[in-house]
């Protein structure tokens, strides 16, 4: 069957709000702050068990998410050496045929700051689905959307990285990817830049359909 490589991203070393956030959700093993990491997405979605079952199989890397959806199968390993990640990665491609220049380039579909957010604002998104900090009255928020949605985890480390910002959101499944961060006015257009700056070095080694 023809698979289509969606997402494929290597993390040199996960930040710590990133990795504790991971770490929320993970159905797997929990990944901890400076592990390597590969984001994987593929259609369809089924395709990423033979995926998974391989890099398990010859690498050490252990597995801390797996989310098999109708179109897209995402999945997600780490590992302190980083060089078993990269194993891992290259593995996989091998079973795909394929090259890390197959995968899609990534698509910002929204990127915005928005300054000095309101109490019933604030409040409204703690209320949502979140697992990472909470959104403060009075603080500037950056929001970003991505397809396909796995590179949000990227960004999302990148900006960490570069910025004093806090995490409040990711969402890296689905149809698009979502990330939310706080911090004051000059944080968030830091980390916003940071993001724009890892989405642009992806690009430099994917498919432009």
């Amino acid at each position: 069957m023809d698979i289509s490589l969606r997402t494929f991203v290597f993390i040199d070393s996960l930040q710590p709000q990133l990795a504790s956030y991971l770490a929320t959700s993970s159905q797997g093993f929990l990944p901890i702050p400076g592990d390597a990491c590969l984001w994987i997405e593929v259609a369809p979605g089924m395709a990423v068990h033979r995926l998974s079952d391989i890099a398990l199989k010859k690498t050490n890397v252990r597995m801390g998410e797996q989310v098999v959806e109708r179109s897209f199968g995402s999945m997600e390993i780490h590992y302190r050496n980083q060089s078993e990640v990269q194993e891992a990665g290259r593995i996989m491609l091998e079973q795909l045929g394929a090259q890390v220049s197959d995968r899609m380039a990534c698509r910002i579909a929204w990127s915005e700051v928005i300054c000095a957010v309101t109490p019933d604002h604030a409040t409204l998104i703690n209320r949502q689905t979140r697992k990472g900090s909470m959104l403060l009255p009075g603080k500037s928020m950056f929001i970003l959307e991505t397809e396909p949605a796995g590179y949000i985890v990227y960004a999302a480390n990148e900006a960490e990285k570069a910025a004093h910002v806090t995490l409040v959101d990711v969402k890296a499944f689905g149809s698009f990817g979502r990330l939310t961060m706080m911090g004051t006015e000059a944080e968030a257009e830091a980390a916003a830049q940071a993001a724009h700056r890892a989405i642009d070095q992806l690009n430099r080694q994917a498919r432009h359909d």
